[in-house]
């Protein structure tokens, strides 16, 4: 026997003892006692073109939340989509009386143990190689790039604008995988326009929870396709996508400005979605009780002449930010400054508080990177980060305004928070997203950030309280927010998030892993035996 096939019968067998040590005494009894309950071990070794890790697994057990750790018993590094089927299927058909999970983890920016997988198997999406990462289709009307789902979105933006190109829709932090934001929805500023970044899917691979590695697009394996975008990683892993693109800028201009006025503000907002003829980027935030304006880790926003703006003084105030930004090439900048003056001529800002910057295009689709490395410098980014992301409905966004900016919080000094208006009349239907009733709401992001040894207004407690006082009055009058990457503990609160789409959301569950063997992190359903499944 080569060292090769001995190192594979050593992680076969290690990876056996870990499903018998997630029996249970009373199922390891009831393995013994009845033969269809007993896990069946192939013939044939479980071959993997990368490897099963025992050893190095800590990182599996942490997010970027912080805030839950689950230690699994293996990490498995594929090489290949083969390796992910391999062991998904070999879960799935030797599982007897074992409660042997499998979560995929990307780049480990879940909030709360969403990709952690208790005593079980992480998938680290990010060593998934297999034939090119990246393979791009640049002729045609609709061009597209094939990716490895492990990919990360920065290094999808550089390589795109190689060929001049780049995706339509993003988040505000690309260090994230491709799999990892289509498994939820993907929403930033461009939304209103685009829609969600599961909006420009043109095709996708999965692994099921039965192993099996399926190809789904809108017109082949719809439902699979329909229920694996914004699917939570429940209904299979999301190997390989192909992603809509469109011809890139070069530049931006970025503009801020305030409002003191609530009702202004949004009507801004929305007046600008609406039109055919806007900004390619809109979106906003809170500042309560601030001094400065620029005072969150989302951006290095620089003005290019900031005199007016710096007199405005924000001490003791509610004020509401709006962020906009133009794309451009420099060789069709002619007009460019006049269209904007235009645009801004119609919105009923601050006049005293206009930020303007001009920043290249990566830079400022990367600006939340660049201030993570300064925050990395001085310790202050792995803390826990009790995030909390709802969807407010258009009618019901000034009622939870007044009690939420007026009297829950009484500043922002923990955190950024986002608020800003999308119009889903234009999104993909039939996918797992789910969103408010009405067509028009608004994303409402509290972006916190608990310090190390606080026990004040900053401390991981006090945040979280503030978090429940927030979710118990949108219940209590009644709002019909939806949480956007949802966190619930009961199946009776995750009956009440679907809705509607309840049902549809169990039979494909039902469907394509029927074990329960994906995702436990998401805590919606519970792992099947199939001894539990037989009887």
């Amino acid at each position: 026997m080569n060292s090769q096939s001995l190192k594979q019968n050593t992680m076969l067998l290690r990876f056996i003892i870990v499903i018998l040590a997630s029996c249970s005494i009373n199922q390891i009894n009831l393995c013994s006692t009845y033969p269809f309950a007993t896990p069946h071990v192939p013939s044939s070794t479980l071959k993997l073109e990368g490897y099963l890790s025992f050893d190095n697994i800590d990182h599996a057990a942490k997010d970027f939340g912080n805030t839950h750790h689950f230690l699994p018993s293996a990490v498995l590094y594929p090489k290949s989509v083969s390796d992910i089927s391999a062991v998904i299927k070999h879960v799935f058909e030797m599982s007897g009386g074992s409660e042997l999970t499998v979560a995929a983890r990307g780049h480990g920016h879940s909030l709360q143990g969403q990709a952690q997988a208790h005593n079980g198997v992480v998938i680290n999406m990010e060593s998934l190689s297999g034939e090119p990462r990246l393979r791009f289709q640049t002729g045609g009307r609709n061009p597209y790039v094939d990716v490895s789902a492990g990919e990360l979105w920065i290094n999808l933006l550089h390589e795109s604008l190689k060929h001049g190109l780049t995706p339509k829709s993003w988040t505000d932090y690309l260090h994230l995988t491709i799999g990892g934001t289509l498994s939820n929805a993907g929403i930033s500023g461009q939304a209103f326009r685009h829609g969600p970044q599961i909006n420009n899917v043109y095709q996708l691979e999965i692994v099921t929870g039965r192993g099996e590695i399926m190809a789904c697009s809108e017109e082949q394996n719809t439902d699979l396709f329909n229920a694996v975008l914004g699917g939570l990683g429940q209904f299979g892993v999301i190997t390989r996508a192909r992603i809509a693109l469109e011809p890139a800028p070069k530049m931006v201009k970025w503009i801020r400005v305030l409002y003191s006025d609530f009702a202004t503000f949004t009507s801004d907002q929305e007046n600008l979605i609406s039109s055919e003829d806007t900004f390619d980027y809109i979106e906003g935030f809170v500042i309560i009780n601030r001094t400065g304006l620029v005072n969150n880790w989302r951006s290095t926003f620089n003005p290019k002449d900031p005199v007016q703006a710096s007199q405005f003084k924000s001490e003791g105030k509610t004020l509401f930010c709006l962020e906009v930004a133009k794309y451009f090439n420099p060789e069709d900048s002619g007009f460019l400054d006049q269209k904007i003056d235009t645009l801004l001529s119609k919105l009923s800002y601050i006049r005293t508080t206009l930020f303007l910057s001009e920043v290249s295009y990566v830079d400022f689709l990367n600006r939340v990177h660049i201030s993570e490395m300064k925050l990395r410098e001085k310790g202050l980014w792995e803390v826990p980060h009790p995030w909390l992301n709802l969807l407010i409905p258009k009618s019901k966004i000034h009622v939870f305004a007044k009690e939420v900016f007026g009297n829950i919080l009484s500043d922002t000094s923990n955190g950024p928070i986002l608020i800003y208006p999308v119009d889903k009349s234009k999104w993909r239907k039939g996918t797992s997203l789910v969103t408010p009733k009405e067509n028009v709401f608004y994303m409402v992001a509290f972006l916190t950030s608990a310090m190390p040894s606080s026990t004040g207004k900053d401390g991981l407690q006090h945040i979280l309280s503030q978090n429940r006082r927030i979710l118990d009055f949108c219940k209590r009058a009644n709002i019909g927010m939806k949480q956007y990457l949802p966190h619930y503990s009961t199946r009776e609160e995750w009956k009440a998030h679907f809705d509607s789409q309840w049902d549809v959301f169990v039979r494909r569950k039902s469907l394509y892993d029927p074990l329960a063997i994906l995702a436990p992190g998401q805590r919606i359903f519970r792992r099947v035996t199939t001894f539990q499944q037989q009887l």
